[in-house]
């Protein structure tokens, strides 16, 4: 660290963001971001029973390399020398994933003590160190018998969260105040049972409407039991990756393309939690498929019960068209065309375009149609073709640009009347990124796989160091 430490503080950098993300106030939170299954490791230890992650990665070719969390970063066993990383880097807050497979085996029955035992010196370790612990009780891990009795489609999965998301705060809930539901429930529903690109891997379009459904339901429900048991302030969230929508022209068939990307990645999740109710557009489209969104009496209600804070995760965003690459306005099933258009900008190394603009006008977006709920960004950021010098350290100036255009962009929607409070960055660690392996590494820290060795990155010490200036300190 402190071969590491001397170089980067001779390498520091500015950035041409720097005046703008200085209006930023000094009780702006900074945090970063994990989840269990990318980083922890041990997926054999002490109870721990599958996911469906673990069952997706023995799928011929459906992890890049063949990759596996098994090991990960090995945070299970390394965690006070991570938390020591974040106190270092003068993070305030600490977003992790609870693993609901270590805490509840199977999915149903008592809390493995092992396993929550595990959170419990985690939480500890950040309160020692004066960093705010998050939770998110889900992200993406779920436990394999439930995947078998049915999954997320499965109307029993919603009552199943809403249980372990009682034991987990049971354990918890005398320290932590700030919990989050749902992660990307998008990304669970589209692609893990639409696209099958993710855990489970299906390809069925009902079942992931359905998925939608009974994810929202499980985030209501859980709202409801952890605010009946909550004995001291609580702050509950769910959080949603979103993006803009907007036309690749202005004909009628790719305008249409954008309100039906939009209703189906924005406001099929914001107005059932927002405003009680489905978009009446959506609900239309997929009649016209005869696809019914499964609601029973009450699920609404349960859904919108009221929450403290809306996470938000963004990336990158694309044009819509309602055309194929032929002209053709529908599908060999007659149903529209439905395709993304890049805008023509930057890459990342993972192939998403570099939006700030988009960004701004996102959140923008979300304050004006959805008043009333603080927004905090739970995670931003880039993978880069990131290069070791012969100590390790990377100079990630690629990545610096990235993370200052983007807490810009929160300047710039927070001027314009959105009230953000916060920013996560994407990720603490390089780490185990899902379909994409090892291959892509998002961390503001290095992590050589091989050896396990943490080096800070330049794009961390920036990080460190915006904070400290915004903070005034």
């Amino acid at each position: 660290m402190d071969i590491t430490a001397a170089k980067a503080a001779g390498a520091r950098i500015s950035t041409r963001h720097d005046d703008v993300i200085d209006r930023l106030p000094s009780s702006f939170r900074w945090g970063t971001a994990t989840s269990a299954y990318q980083i922890e490791g041990a997926v054999d230890e002490d109870g721990r029973t599958p996911s469906i992650w673990d069952t997706f990665c023995r799928v011929p070719g459906a992890i890049a390399n063949g990759d596996t969390g098994d090991l990960a970063c090995d945070h299970y066993h390394r965690m006070p020398e991570d938390v020591a990383l974040i106190r270092e880097l003068g993070i305030d807050t600490y977003r992790y994933s609870v693993s609901w497979p270590r805490v509840q085996p199977g999915g149903s029955g008592p809390a493995n003590a092992a396993g929550l035992a595990f959170y419990d010196r985690l939480t500890d370790e950040l309160l020692s160190q004066d960093i705010e612990p998050w939770v998110t009780l889900y992200h993406w891990d779920l436990p394999q018998e439930l995947e078998d009795a049915g999954g997320w489609p499965n109307r029993d999965t919603a009552y199943r969260f809403a249980d372990y998301a009682e034991l987990v705060y049971a354990r918890l809930g005398d320290r932590v105040q700030h919990w989050t539901t749902l992660n990307e429930p998008w990304c669970t529903a589209m692609l893990g049972y639409v696209q099958g690109v993710q855990a489970p891997g299906r390809r069925d379009f009902e079942a992931g409407i359905h998925a939608v459904h009974h994810l929202l339901l499980g985030h209501g429900l859980a709202v409801e039991r952890l605010r009946a048991a909550a004995t001291r302030p609580v702050d509950l969230a769910i959080t949603l990756n979103l993006s803009t929508a907007k036309p690749a022209t202005d004909s009628e068939a790719d305008r249409e393309a954008a309100r039906r990307a939009d209703g189906l990645g924005t406001r099929i999740y914001l107005d059932p939690l927002r405003r009680a109710s489905y978009p009446q557009d959506v609900v239309a489209d997929l009649a016209a498929r005869g696809i019914e969104i499964p609601v029973h009496d009450g699920d609404l209600a349960t859904i919108s019960a009221p929450i403290d804070t809306l996470g938000v995760n963004y990336y990158f965003s694309m044009r819509q068209s309602g055309v194929d690459e032929h002209g053709r306005t529908a599908d060999s099933d007659g149903l529209p065309v439905d395709r993304a258009v890049l805008y023509g900008l930057p890459l990342t190394a993972i192939g998403w375009e570099i939006m700030p603009d988009d960004f701004a006008d996102m959140l923008t977006r979300i304050g004006r149609d959805y008043p009333g709920v603080p927004i905090v960004v739970t995670e931003n950021g880039a993978a880069f073709a990131d290069k070791p010098d012969e100590t390790g350290f990377v100079r990630d100036d690629d990545r610096v640009e990235y993370l200052a255009s983007h807490i810009a962009a929160i300047v710039a929607a927070r001027e314009a009347g959105t009230d953000v409070r916060g920013y996560f960055v994407w990720s603490l660690l390089d780490n185990f990124e899902w379909a994409y392996g090892y291959d892509k590494r998002f961390g503001i820290v290095r992590v050589d796989y091989p050896t396990q060795q943490r080096t800070p990155k330049q794009s961390a010490y920036w990080y460190r160091d915006t904070i400290q200036r915004v903070r005034g300190q």
